[in-house]
């Protein structure tokens, strides 16, 4: 049997570890799930729409999150021609193959909170 810091010094490990800690850098926060998830639902969103659809998020938030998203290319965003200016944001085909990871996510939190209240209830 190896000792963790023998199987954590494997290229492998290191490899995935790194792969680890750069998908959670990049998807960090309280909010992007958030977003992302609305995104893919919702397909396009302008800003207040999305705003209404992710309770409890500010603009200012909501503005720098979007940012971030659309810097890795997960959202794109485009300028409408209109009067006033109308912002929408849709998901990328990039941002789609997180699709599956959220809709994972959410049935894990489901069955967590289900068992959350089932231990309570006993």
């Amino acid at each position: 049997m190896r000792k963790n810091a023998e199987i954590n010094a494997t290229p492998v490990c290191q490899v995935r570890m790194q792969a680890i800690s750069d998908a959670m850098s990049l998807l960090s926060g309280k909010w992007k799930f958030h977003i992302l998830g609305t995104l893919i639902e919702g397909n396009t969103l302008g800003f207040m729409d999305l705003l209404r659809e992710i309770d409890g998020i500010g603009t200012k938030m909501l503005s720098k999150e979007l940012q971030d998203l659309e810097m890795n290319n997960l959202v794109s965003r485009t300028v409408m021609n209109t009067k006033p200016i109308t912002v929408e944001y849709s998901i990328t085909e990039y941002g789609k193959t997180l699709s599956s990871l959220i809709d994972e996510l959410a049935n894990w939190g489901i069955e967590y909170r289900k068992s959350v209240y089932e231990k309570g209830n006993n």
